[in-house]
């Protein structure tokens, strides 16, 4: 299930809490095996070097103009389409899908500023994210916010490495954009769903985006 904690806490500066303890499980393995061979400790220390890297936290200053509907994720975009979208938009959608590579940062920001008002999370299969069903199919948690220009669904799914969800939100909580909502451990996808002809969309298929600094979209 989706952690119910409402905001990233971070041990170390630059680092999601919820990579301690793979990271410490690393460091671990590395010291027990170089007791044994110095060598064979190179494989651990390089697994947990980049495992520090997976769930690195960079500071990004929070988008200031409301007008403006920014990325929720780093990655690329896969997909821009139109979909129905019964659970919180309540009709047709502006889809806008990112796909998150284990070498994207994984942190989740907000796409605006906004009230929780439906969380909601699915058990399911961990599908390539790419997959055409991954967003009906695979493991997933929505986050539906009310914004002073209507309502704003973010999906996040599992994809195939992907095993685990983290959203900190809970319902009645206000957030600003470009704020710390969750991650999905290694690899996924975030999608951000609209009201259809709310946005003028910025971002085309196959763009390079970064969570909270890439403007997608401006509200009509």
């Amino acid at each position: 299930m989706p952690s119910n904690r409402a905001r990233v806490r971070r041990s170390l500066p630059g680092i999601a809490i919820e990579g301690m303890p793979f990271i410490g499980a690393g460091l671990g393995l590395t010291a027990l095996t170089a007791l044994f061979s110095r060598k064979a400790a190179i494989l651990p220390l390089a697994l947990t070097a980049f495992t520090s890297y997976f769930f690195r936290d960079p500071d990004r200053e929070c988008p200031a103009d409301s007008s403006i509907l920014y990325a929720a994720a780093d990655g690329h975009i896969t997909m821009i389409d139109e979909v129905d979208e019964p659970r919180f938009i309540g009709g047709k959608a502006t889809r806008i899908v990112t796909f998150l590579s284990v070498f994207d940062v994984h942190i989740n920001r907000t796409p605006c500023a906004g009230t929780v008002q439906y969380r909601d999370y699915v058990q399911g299969e961990f599908r390539a994210a790419w997959d055409g069903e991954a967003d009906i199919v695979n493991e997933r948690a929505y986050l539906g916010l009310e914004t002073e220009h209507g309502p704003v669904l973010i999906s996040q799914i599992a994809g195939l490495v992907a095993r685990r969800i983290i959203t900190w939100p809970v319902v009645g909580e206000e957030l600003g954009a470009g704020e710390r909502f969750g991650l999905i451990k290694f690899g996924s996808r975030t999608d951000i769903l609209v009201p259809s002809g709310s946005i003028n969309v910025f971002v085309k298929k196959g763009q390079a985006i970064k969570g909270g600094l890439t403007q997608i979209g401006a509200w009509l």
